[in-house]
């Protein structure tokens, strides 16, 4: 590989980062990072991350720099998927959350059972555990 590329870390972007990532380790159980907030209290950036060291970074709404919630956005492009150890009690505690589910946990015939999820500003999150 060239560059000797070593870990992704995905950016998403919210109207409230702190607000989401509040959302994210209470609901979908991801670990707890920073909240950055500019001199006027909002907060502009925030982390999660998931046990691997994985990083999502939540950047603040931005249109100036193409950065939209799922909010604005007529279709998605994408969405993040995180594997989990156990993917019906992982689903369940989202349940128990009042999480907006798509589709209960399913065996998908690429190999993994999988829930898909919607969080509060619209944005896509899938579940899964290899079968």
């Amino acid at each position: 590989m060239v560059g000797g590329t070593r870990s992704i870390i995905a950016l998403l972007a919210y109207h409230d980062p702190a607000a989401m990532h509040d959302f994210l380790v209470d609901a979908f159980q991801l670990g707890a990072g920073t909240v950055d907030r500019d001199g006027e209290g909002r907060a502009v950036h925030a982390e999660v991350h998931a046990s691997d060291g994985s990083v999502l970074y939540l950047h603040r709404h931005a249109p100036e720099a193409g950065l939209v919630s799922p909010r604005e956005a007529a279709a998605s492009t994408g969405g993040v998927m995180v594997l989990v150890d156990d993917i019906d009690a992982h689903h369940r505690h989202a349940q128990q959350r009042g999480v907006r589910i798509e589709y209960p946990p399913t065996d998908q015939d690429y190999g993994f059972r999988e829930y898909g999820a919607r969080d509060p500003e619209g944005g896509r999150w899938y579940f899964a555990k290899p079968i």
